[in-house]
């Protein structure tokens, strides 16, 4: 028992504890309003479909931009400057949203949004892995997303209830938001930057020479990294899955429980499954993490309304349970503490651009054949199926650095 409380006295860093409220209180704030984004866009503001894939695709792609530069700077200039700027970005943006009267400016807010989860998100990761023991590495990342995603659960509940105390009036519910997203900036004042020691002995110098190779980013990063984006090519925005379900004829109330049944699940499964990949194959764990993809994309695209389509929203949520903080803890593994930065920062612009993509062409091809989204469902679960035997391979491929 003592051992068992030393282990978590070591992974359980006051940064990591500190960084996960940030990301509770800001992703309470966001899922508020993400589930709430198609009856705005497509109901409210009478937009196509269309709209709203490009809407989350450019925001994505434009957080993408940003997140390599800031992430590589962030390994010279330090990092909690970055995160405090994301954080106050996705709150202006959250405002935006909140005061749109027509799709534009839900483009312009969402794109604010994502700004500032791009300037914030690699060197807030790089930060995490710093903050921890390599070893635990899929343990603290699993914590961190798991607190991250029960602001996804509180978030839609508490989206119900503005909805509730506002008499339905979206654009009121839509302000309760901000007040999340202003606590989260503010807590990053607790961040504390982390600084190797120098060796006893060594020279001063100044930080922003690195004595790293001249290609500090290795072959087994690049190959993890160019499966999962290829991956990211048919994950498209899970507003979509939302109008999904709200077309097959559930109310704003039960779309939003659905999307709370998925944060559920994917809350729960972080944890279990970032400290499993500190003792098993990372490229296993997310195979798996890929076939959860596949049913829940397929079985959606198949199904009518029936409580069936809850299941397969459950069955979905183990996908990011075992695929987001498990990619994070691998890409970690994989390079120099030095440059952590700079790689969370390229695997995250180069996922986001995927992400730009898959929103975009599912957007498309969302009313083709029998429409609602049947075509780009069953596309993507296609797709995440031929991709599991090549990710498990990655196994022998990309092992993690001593």
């Amino acid at each position: 028992m003592a051992s068992r409380s030393g282990d978590r006295r070591r992974w359980l860093t006051r940064n990591l504890v500190v960084l996960t409220l940030v990301s509770l209180f800001q992703d309470t704030a966001s899922e508020l309003l993400y589930p709430l984004l198609p009856v705005l866009v497509t109901g409210v503001l009478a937009a196509p479909p269309v709209v709203l894939g490009v809407i989350e695709g450019v925001a994505e792609g434009t957080a993408g931009l940003t997140r390599y530069v800031t992430g590589r700077w962030s390994d010279r200039a330090g990092r909690v400057r970055f995160i405090g700027a994301g954080y106050g970005l996705a709150a202006v943006g959250k405002v935006l949203v909140a005061a749109a009267g027509a799709w534009p400016m839900v483009l312009a807010g969402r794109t604010v949004d994502r700004l500032g989860k791009g300037v914030r998100s690699a060197p807030r990761d790089a930060l995490i892995a710093a903050s921890v023991p390599s070893e635990n590495l899929g343990r603290a990342f699993g914590f961190h997303r798991a607190g991250d995603t029960l602001g996804a659960v509180v978030g839609p509940l508490l989206g119900l209830l503005a909805l509730s105390v506002m008499g339905g009036n979206l654009h009121a519910a839509l302000w309760w938001a901000v007040v999340p997203a202003a606590l989260s900036a503010g807590l990053v004042v607790l961040v504390r930057e982390h600084r190797a020691p120098a060796p006893a002995g060594a020279p001063a110098r100044p930080a922003a020479v690195s004595a790293a190779p001249s290609h500090p980013l290795p072959a087994a990063y690049w190959w993890v990294v160019g499966v999962l984006v290829v991956v990211g090519l048919v994950n498209f925005s899970d507003t979509l899955l939302l109008l999904r379900v709200s077309e097959l004829g559930f109310g704003t109330t039960q779309v939003v429980l659905a999307y709370v049944l998925f944060n559920v699940v994917y809350a729960v499964g972080s944890y279990p499954a970032g400290a499993l990949t500190d003792r098993w194959p990372r490229a296993y764990v997310y195979a798996v993490g890929l076939l959860a993809f596949a049913v829940g994309y397929v079985g959606l695209a198949l199904v009518g309304k029936g409580p069936v389509v809850f299941v397969l929203l459950a069955v979905y949520g183990l996908f990011p349970a075992l695929t987001d903080g498990v990619g994070k803890a691998w890409i970690s593994s994989l390079v120099p503490a030095e440059h952590r930065g700079r790689a969370q920062g390229a695997f995250q612009a180069l996922s986001s651009g995927a992400v730009l993509v898959a929103g975009l062409w599912a957007g498309l091809l969302w009313d083709v054949g029998p429409g609602r989204g049947t075509v780009p469902l069953m596309v993507s679960g296609a797709g995440a199926v031929i991709a599991v035997p090549v990710l498990a391979a990655l196994r022998f491929r990309a092992r993690p650095r001593p």
